[in-house]
């Protein structure tokens, strides 16, 4: 096992600047998941640290040893890919020991290293079977046995769940945080699927135009994003955002809505009267009125009953926003109804900057 530490690492294309000299440390047994949209950046950043891609600038050390120069074989790392890249015409036994093959590890070991992986994976009992006689999530189990097998310093995950569908992501998924917390090997893993990011990662690194936007632990993105991008793209369905206006002691939303800004975490926010703010609040920190609940009037607009929750859709002074709501809530498009939300769970955005006010 070992660190990870990059180092104002950069890339760039000709004139497109893809990585933008950023700067993260990785501890020593960390799951660190690296998230965002499509063209942040993160699977060039892995590549990168696998040495599948060239730095423009910057370092990156595994351990001790700066390894910008040295060939991916020569890094200690092990790489799970979107594609299964597995052998057709191998078994999945000697899919899995290639790697160790050609590295010349004694048959007796790579047997022991191979019995114990295929163990771990629950895939015992396909070793004599070939890639075409699998599932895709026994095909991405034997991926991730290959890379088990090597028993590296560090693994790299680039998006290794993309092509499975709902149910099977879930299983693999499942059996990804069991391995970690087995092994307590280093993991860097590359995602856009924020449920991912949340369900695994010691801690997040969210990307955006090639910078770091915030890196903290799941419930630190969550509950303190940073900007309203990292509070929008965390979350599901995301974080509601809408216009208000600071009027004494109250945030006005509306003609018939307003929240009080001395109550909960925003209280030592630094606003001026009559500014301009953007108000940010889940779905999920609405609530049919209760004590403690901050009343709030509005018009339904759509319904959608999920089964185990409902998620009731309305305006909010320009904005639309969506509350979710306990199962046997009860309302019909074009209702208005009453219901509450927590003020304690409340964030305040600058409107140009978009970063969180404190």
């Amino acid at each position: 096992m070992a660190s990870v530490s990059l180092q104002k690492l950069d890339k760039s294309y000709g004139a497109l600047h893809i990585v933008k000299e950023i700067d993260l440390d990785i501890a020593d047994g960390e799951f660190v998941v690296l998230v965002g949209p499509s063209g942040c950046g993160k699977s060039t950043t892995l590549r990168m640290i696998a040495g599948l891609e060239e730095i423009s600038g910057g370092q990156v050390l595994i351990g001790d040893r700066v390894v910008n120069k040295l060939p991916p074989r020569a890094r200690d790392i092990a790489m799970v890919f979107q594609d299964y890249a597995l052998y057709p015409h191998k078994t999945v036994g000697e899919n899995m020991a290639f790697g160790l093959k050609v590295r010349g590890v004694a048959k007796d070991e790579a047997a022991a290293r191979l019995r114990e992986a295929a163990e771990m994976l629950g895939i015992s009992h396909l070793l004599d079977r070939r890639p075409g006689q699998l599932s895709g999530g026994q095909r991405q189990r034997v991926a991730m046995g290959r890379a088990l097998v090597r028993r590296p310093q560090v693994f790299l995950f680039d998006e290794p769940l993309s092509n499975l569908d709902a149910k099977l992501r879930g299983e693999v998924r499942t059996e990804i945080k069991r391995l970690h917390q087995t092994m307590g090997t280093t993991i860097i893993y590359v995602t856009h699927d924020q449920v991912e990011a949340m369900t695994l990662a010691d801690r997040i690194v969210i990307l955006r135009n090639g910078v770091i936007e915030q890196v903290g632990t799941p419930d630190e993105v969550y509950n303190h994003p940073h900007s309203v991008f990292v509070g929008g793209f965390i979350g599901s369905p995301s974080m509601n955002f809408t216009k208000a206006r600071v009027s004494g002691n109250r945030i006005i939303l509306d003609e018939e809505n307003s929240l009080p800004l001395a109550t909960g975490r925003p209280r030592n926010t630094v606003v001026s009267e009559g500014q301009e703010v953007l108000v940010g609040l889940r779905p999920e920190h609405f609530a049919p009125l209760q004590e403690g609940s901050v009343e709030l009037t509005v018009t339904v607009q759509i319904v959608e009953p999920l089964g185990s929750d409902t998620l009731i859709h309305f305006k909010l002074g320009n904005s639309s926003v969506t509350a979710r709501m306990p199962p046997d809530f009860r309302a019909a498009s074009g209702q208005k109804v009453t219901i509450g939300v927590n003020p304690a769970k409340l964030h305040l955005f600058d409107i140009a900057s978009e970063k969180v006010l404190k």
